[in-house]
Parts: C-alpha cells; structure tokens; sequence
C-alpha cells in the first residue's frame, strides 16, 4: 500500500474549490457572527467564555487519545496563567501546568513564528516525565524510529498508517515550518489551518503527541486567521464527539494520491458545527452574567459561585451532594451544606425523579 507521503512531491495537495466554496463560506460567516457578538460582551463574558473554550479545548484534545484531564483543574490553571478571577481556583499538577502553557503559547502567540525549537518546547510540556503511559519516549526531538498507528490486540493488530521514515524528518519539518511562518495574503486562513493539521499528521515527527501538537497548530492558525488571541470556541470538541469520521478522513485521505477534498469538507463542517454550538453558549453566557448581576449583594462562599457556574457551563450528569464534593475538592459535609443553602434561598431546587436526589438550577432565580 503507498501512502500519501510516498508520493513525489507529496505536499503539493490538490482540492476541489467549487466543491469547497459553500462550506468554506459558511464557516467564515460563522466566524463573522461569532466575532461580532463577541464583540458585543462584557469584559467577564468575554473572560468566561475564554476561559471555558480553552479548557474544553485541553480536556477535549486529550480525551481524543484517551487521555482524561480534570475540567476544574484545567480551568484554575488557565486563569492564573491569563488573570482571569473566577471563583474556586484549585491547585493544578505540573503536567496540566504544562499542557496549559503549550495551548496558550499556541494562541496568545500565534503571530510569532511557529519553530522546531517551538515544538520541542510544547513536547516537552506534554511529556514531562519522558514517559507515555509506562512507556519511555524520545521527548523534545523528532523521533529515532519508525512509527506505525495500529489497532488491535497483540498478534492481529491492523495498520493504519505507516509514517515516513526518521531520517526525512528534518527536511519534511523544516520544509512544512516554511510553508507555515510564509505569508501569503491570497492564501485563505482557515484553509490553511486544515491542511496543517493533515500535513503534520501525515509526517508524524514525534515519539507521541502528534495529534494533540497537530491540533494545537491549527488552534494557532485560526487565532492567526482570526487575527487576536481570544478563543471562542474548542474546535477540538467536536472533533470528539465524531472522533471515528475524523480518524477515517485522515486514514483515507493519507492513504490516497493528494487530493483532499474530502478531509477539507469535513474539516470545514466541523468548524462550523463547533462555532454555532457556541452561539448558542453564548445565550447561556448572557444568562449567567445577568444571573450573577442580579445576585451580586447575595452572600455565597467560592464553592457555591463555582457551582452555579458550573451548572450553566453544562454540567455532566445530574448534580448530586457526592459529584459536588467530588468537583470542589470539599468535604461531604461542606458540600451538603452548600447546597441545603442554595435551596434555601431559592437557587437551586430539588429533584427526585431518579433513585437519587439531586439538583438544578431553579428557573425563577435566572
């Protein structure tokens, strides 16, 4: 089987424009709307969507190699890192300090030339240790050895994919690092950061880590495209929820002869999906601005506002007195009463349609 990186000149993709133009319109009118009401926020709205984007970003990317990252974690990480004042800040591990440092160094800096050194850095921040799982890793250099993606259990494992091989991986980065850092004003933004994310997958230059870097790339290019820092949505996310279509685009379209239309639709309609998804975020966040406005003179401790935060964030699952315990890093007995007091005054209400009680948000209070 020839892979698409065995081709002559293999980095010379070919796309369909007609096929593309609709798509790629409606993603840029997207963007166009998101930016505008963006725009229109308050400062803390812009804060907090900033600071819920991201983190979703970090969590999302990880799960997506089956990775898990605490959300709150994440979240107290990143607003000390960008001086955000949110409620329940919480200590966060030296590796979550890490993965946070190379998404933001992706975004805040996404003017500053993209360098191998560049990339050497964020690999180190995700491999602190020098260790994936159990397993030893080449770490802050391309890699010594061939790499394959593979399936399946020992002795009947199915190949994906089959990188080029360590000695051309020099010259296909430098030559894809040119290609990135090159201005070109024809050359449309949000298109370009679809065909890095497959170009550096396709070379695969790292022991491991390449898709959560790949998408910290693209996160650098749309900022760039966007042209500012904030970050409104987590492209990443959706990525997630269609984890198997993004896995089958990518082998199909490395597995073909340069013509990539097809990972360029799907690349453009996931973009659209996660930005109309934070739209409607957006309604929400106007809800939760107007919400904590209105109750501002109300006594609550930092645990109670993560709370409530937290459950117009979009909460998983049904909140119980032992998930809250759980996600404010308190007691059973803090958290029970934390929430008996919300119900007292009306925030929260009750609910006892499972074999559980558990609470929500009372719709009079909002």
């Amino acid at each position: 089987m020839i892979y698409l990186h065995e081709r002559e000149e293999w980095w010379r993709f070919r796309y369909d424009t007609e096929a593309i133009e609709t798509p790629l319109l409606h993603a840029h009118d997207r963007q166009a709307r998101l930016s505008a009401l963006a725009g229109a926020m308050w400062r803390d709205m812009q804060d907090d969507l900033t600071l819920s984007s991201l983190s979703d970003e970090l969590v999302h990317s990880s799960a997506i190699e089956g990775e898990r990252l605490d959300l709150t974690e994440v979240r107290s990480s990143i607003a000390r890192r960008l001086g955000i004042d949110t409620a329940g800040l919480i200590p966060s591990s030296r590796y979550v300090d890490g993965v946070v440092e190379m998404l933001l160094d992706a975004t805040q800096h996404y003017d500053a030339p993209l360098t191998r050194e560049r990339l050497f850095g964020w690999h180190a921040a995700l491999f602190p240790t020098g260790y994936s799982g159990p397993y030893r890793i080449e770490v802050a250099r391309y890699r010594t050895g061939q790499m394959q993606v593979v399936s399946g259990p020992m002795g009947r494992e199915r190949v994906h994919y089959m990188a080029p091989a360590p000695d051309r991986l020099p010259t296909e980065m430098a030559r894809f690092l040119a290609w990135i850092n090159a201005s070109n004003e024809r050359e449309d933004g949000v298109l370009k950061a679809a065909i890095a994310h497959l170009w550096f997958v396709s070379i695969h230059p790292f022991d491991d880590g390449n898709g959560r870097i790949a998408r910290a790339i693209t996160d650098l290019l749309l900022s760039r495209a966007e042209g500012h820092a904030r970050r409104f949505y987590s492209m990443s996310s959706s990525i997630m929820q269609h984890r198997r279509d993004y896995y089958d685009v990518l082998e199909r379209t490395q597995h073909g002869d340069g013509e990539i239309t097809d990972w360029l639709q799907w690349f453009l309609a996931c973009l659209s999906e996660t930005i109309e998804a934070v739209l409607e975020r957006i309604s929400t966040a106007f809800h939760k601005h107007h919400f904590f406005h209105a109750h501002r003179t109300m006594a609550m401790n930092e645990r109670q506002r993560l709370l409530i935060s937290r459950l117009f964030d979009g909460l998983e699952g049904k909140l119980t007195v032992a998930k809250w315990a759980k996600l404010a890093k308190c007691s059973r007995t803090e958290a029970e009463a934390d929430i008996a007091d919300l119900v007292s005054i009306g925030i929260l209400r009750e609910d006892r349609s499972t074999r559980h009680i558990s609470y929500s948000l009372e719709t009079e209070a909002l």
